[in-house]
């Protein structure tokens, strides 16, 4: 299942933890930062699932460094499910 993450809208990382809370179904108990972030996509997010990531490019341009940190843990959880061998795995694109 692909879920589309809109890079135009995403203008700091509070707008990105409310929206990726919001496309991913995480709960009122997310904690909107990078630690549980990872938590959600290691652990309790459904697979198969593709986050695809439109207009990346202008979401790298208003998170700056923050971008990076947040595409740190999407491939870390990525590389965790293809570790283990997961037929049902999480993983995403950047458009």
């Amino acid at each position: 299942m692909n879920r589309i993450l809109e890079g135009k809208a995403i203008h700091s990382e509070v707008e990105f933890h409310q929206v990726i809370g919001s496309l991913l179904d995480m709960g009122p108990f997310y904690g909107s930062n990078l630690d549980a972030l990872w938590d959600r996509l290691s652990t309790d997010i459904e697979r198969p699932i593709t986050l695809v990531w439109k207009d990346s490019g202008e979401s790298r341009k208003q998170l700056g460094p923050a971008f990076d940190r947040i595409v740190e843990v999407l491939e870390r959880a990525k590389r965790q499910d293809e570790r283990w061998s997961l037929r049902d795995r999480f993983d995403y694109r950047l458009e």
